[in-house]
């Protein structure tokens, strides 16, 4: 029972001092930081274009998951820290960062697992751009959309509750028990967190898995529908958005660059 909290660990972090509490958030936000720089420079030096781009299944699934952790963590920062203190009752120092860290890991992991279906749907595109350019298109158009019409659907407002007010899930992982628990509650997590957005991710196939742009776009809608008050709103208001895209995107082609034959690279 020594691995489960007491109330009184519960509250007790609540009372840490302010720069005590503001250590985390500049840990989570410092290794957002640095995967958004570590992304802008592989960016520059492989250049957007369709498919994987060359990459075997191993490196692009870690450039993925320092895709995924540097538009993701600066939403899941107030969840990692509310766990990691209000909840598991971590001391400061070591303990603290020991515990966030494998949050973090398990989060992160959740994503490296989506990462393979990522892989296999932008290998698909890419021969499916070298068959049939005309067929490419319409899957564009077709992604848009699903990934607009998902945005209205009970199935996202349902993970998006969970993400957007996660102490109901926080207070049920206080059950998980032993060493690895950390990891488990972030993995829980980042799958929850995966199911909310997966209709985003998608729209990664239709513009190319490095645009950038596209990237930090989505990080600002994925950020406002968590954090902010109007974000469910907000996040339906994308959906209808996207939707406008697909069906623009049957007469402009260059809307969907990963799916679009002159993004194709000279062989």
């Amino acid at each position: 029972m020594a691995d489960q909290a007491s109330p009184a660990s519960v509250m007790r972090p609540v009372q840490a001092p302010p720069r005590q509490l503001a250590v985390p958030w500049i840990a989570v936000a410092a290794l957002a930081a640095v995967a958004w720089a570590v992304t802008i420079m592989l960016a520059r030096a492989m250049r957007n274009g369709p498919g994987t781009m060359g990459l075997a299944l191993l490196p692009f699934l870690g450039l993925w998951v320092v895709m995924m952790a540097a538009m993701m963590l600066p939403s899941v920062a107030p969840v990692a820290v509310l766990w990691t203190r209000l909840i598991t009752g971590a001391s400061a120092g070591p303990g603290r960062l020991l515990r966030m860290s494998g949050f973090l890991a398990g989060y992160l992991l959740a994503w490296a697992v989506a990462g393979t279906v990522a892989f296999a749907a932008l290998a698909g595109a890419g021969r499916l751009l070298t068959a049939s350019p005309t067929a490419a298109k319409w899957l564009g158009v077709a992604i848009f959309t699903a990934a607009g019409v998902y945005q209205l659907t009970p199935w996202k407002d349902w993970c998006l509750r969970r993400c957007r007010s996660p102490i109901g899930a926080l207070m049920y992982y206080l059950g998980f028990k032993g060493r690895s628990r950390d990891v488990r509650v972030g993995l829980h997590h980042g799958a929850t967190c995966a199911g909310c957005c997966w209709g985003l991710m998608i729209v990664l196939v239709a513009v190319g898995a490095m645009n950038v742009a596209v990237m930090a776009a989505l990080a600002v809608v994925i950020f406002a529908e968590k954090l902010w008050r109007h974000g469910k709103r907000f996040g339906q208001a994308v959906g209808v958005l996207l939707v406008a895209t697909g069906v623009l995107a049957i007469w402009f082609p260059w809307l969907l660059p990963g799916l679009h034959a002159a993004a194709m690279p000279a062989m």
